[in-house]
């Protein structure tokens, strides 16, 4: 066999096996797999890595600042994700707005937002481990592309699911935690804010306005030692 034809069958085995990454979870996606967002998104659109591909109407892959300062991660998609394809559209991802604009911080501008699975699980449900470890690598090619200096975890199934701690979230949020050279914070969903809509002192309302003026101090921070 010539070595041109060795080359040749070589350069197709390595395609192959990328091709192959949506079909099946022991296929791994090493860093650097994806040139962008959109080959990413292709592959997450075709996936079958779980159960959860073949439920889902489409796969909620991010939105946002594609070279954003700060990344949002929230948990799985819901209802309104699952049939738009964009994450924190519903009356979850208002709130969420509202919370970023309060200290002038824009998806446009400053924040990309995506999650630890790309598909929506049945019933709203947790995502089991399996399933968060099938989906976690097309996060940390996410994560490698955008290259945030601050990442947000909303909620305990995010905290757990990028960084392994497994405190509660009441204990850790508002915390600043370091993860393979990035800043992250715990915060609350804001699905959990919706159902504790008291503003009061200590109230988790009031306790993510402290949280969030943190983020935009840390922002601003980094901004000036750049």
């Amino acid at each position: 066999m010539s070595s041109d034809i060795q080359l040749s069958l070589f350069g197709e085995s390595n395609f192959s096996q990328k091709e192959l990454i949506p079909t099946d979870a022991k296929i791994p996606i090493l860093t650097g797999t994806y040139n962008n967002m959109t080959e990413l998104a292709q592959h997450c659109n075709q996936c079958q890595r779980c159960e959860l591909g073949q439920t889902r109407t489409h796969a909620v892959v991010g939105r946002g600042h594609l070279k954003a300062p700060i990344m949002i991660v929230g948990e799985a998609p819901g209802q309104n994700e699952d049939e738009t394809g964009l994450p924190f559209v519903g009356r979850s991802g208002q709130l969420l707005e509202k919370i970023l604009e309060s200290v002038n911080l824009t998806t446009e501008h400053d924040v990309y937002i995506g999650n630890i699975n790309k598909c929506r699980p049945p019933n709203n449900r947790v995502p089991t481990p399996q399933e968060m470890a099938a989906c976690i690598p097309y996060l940390l090619e996410q994560i490698r592309l955008v290259d945030p200096k601050i990442i947000l975890l909303t909620g305990a199934t995010a905290v757990k699911g990028l960084t392994g701690e497994k405190q509660g979230i009441t204990k850790i949020r508002g915390q600043w935690i370091e993860w393979q050279g990035r800043l992250c914070m715990p915060i609350f969903h804001p699905s959990y804010l919706l159902r504790n809509p008291s503003k009061e002192k200590g109230s988790p309302k009031w306790l993510m306005w402290q949280d969030i003026q943190a983020v935009r101090a840390k922002y601003d921070e980094l901004k000036q030692n750049i």
